[in-house]
């Protein structure tokens, strides 16, 4: 359902925006509202380009005045919106698992306690709460490696993805995967214990629509777990337009804790815990965006960029800049409220 004030199709001002910005004819753009019908209209924040898979065009950040969520403006039509996401886009290709080498033998539940318990000391990225095996759905699965890793703890795992390709490689691990848009999805085989949803809440058009779905979806009680990039964090004021998790136009949403919250709030969630991530992942591409920008140390951004190769020579700082929540990235934990 179209917000208030929301225009679905390209007006005469967006068309002329197209022209300037670069953005390709194929990609038809929207006006959309704040997804929470405030009123009070939207001041700019920056204008900035997609610095990651550097396809074309130039898109503006606005902020609502009455609740503070930030949000691309205009922005790609979900019909057309594919255009930014090329089969050989980053998240699908590093959930590719090479073979479904599912554990076995006595020693299975063994190694299931202990890989429960790693995800909530070794990796926020991807912590869940402290639960027993029982029903997870993923939204935003990709390749379907998160979902293979939770199999081998013995959750019974379904995922939901945009991408057929990445869809059809998680279905290859023999997990039941539905492709497309969680938008358009009517009805999962839940309910389920826990959703799970790792950077995707910020790639989703209709983001409030999709909460109050997921939550009819699961158990009384049940549990969301998901991450999101934190705009409330200071590397976002200091690099602005440059800054690494904007990745323009693929975020339609920009959150912070404040609003993430509301959000929550609003659609029947309760925030019960957040966890910044330990890594670096944000702050050093930032760096080489800035580098590359300023035609500066050329060879030096292009290493900043794939912060992978740096990451465990900084890995104290890795640590103390996310147990600060001062990453750039955090992990939510969220019950439904009943």
């Amino acid at each position: 359902m179209w917000a208030a004030g929301a225009v679905p199709f390209v007006t005469c001002s967006v068309a002329n925006r197209v022209a300037r910005n670069g953005i390709p004819a194929e990609v038809r753009l929207e006006d959309r509202a704040c997804p929470l019908g405030c009123l009070g209209g939207d001041d700019p924040v920056l204008r900035s380009r997609d610095r990651i898979t550097n396809l074309p065009g130039e898109y503006t950040i606005v902020r609502c005045r009455i609740c503070g969520l930030m949000r691309t403006n205009p922005r790609p039509t979900a019909d057309t919106m594919g255009f930014y996401y090329p089969d050989d886009y980053g998240p699908y290709k590093a959930t590719q698992v090479d073979a479904p080498s599912m554990p076995s033998g006595p020693g299975r539940s063994f190694r299931a306690a202990v890989r429960r318990m790693l995800p909530q000391i070794n990796d926020r990225a991807r912590a869940i709460p402290p639960l027993p095996p029982g029903r997870i759905l993923e939204i935003g699965c990709a390749s379907g490696s998160f979902l293979h890793r939770m199999a081998a703890c013995g959750w019974h795992v379904e995922g939901i993805e945009f991408s057929s390709s990445a869809a059809a490689n998680a279905r290859r691990l023999g997990y039941h995967v539905h492709a497309g848009a969680v938008e358009d999805v009517e009805t999962a085989s839940g309910p389920f214990d826990l959703v799970a949803g790792w950077m995707v809440l910020e790639h989703l058009h209709e983001p409030v629509a999709v909460l109050r779905k997921v939550r009819s979806w699961t158990k009384r009680g049940g549990r969301f777990a998901f991450s999101v990039p934190d705009c409330g964090a200071l590397e976002f004021r200091i690099f602005g337009r440059y800054w690494y998790a904007l990745h323009l136009p693929a975020h339609l949403y920009h959150y912070t804790p404040r609003t993430l919250k509301r959000v929550l709030c609003e659609t029947g969630w309760r925030m019960d815990r957040i966890l910044g991530q330990r890594n670096l992942y944000n702050l050093l591409p930032s760096i080489g965006h800035v580098l590359r920008e300023k035609c500066i140390a050329e060879r030096l951004a292009r290493y900043l960029e794939t912060p992978t190769r740096l990451e465990p020579v900084l890995r104290p700082l890795s640590w103390f800049m996310g147990t600060i929540r001062q990453s750039g990235r955090i992990t939510v934990w969220a019950t439904r409220v009943d």
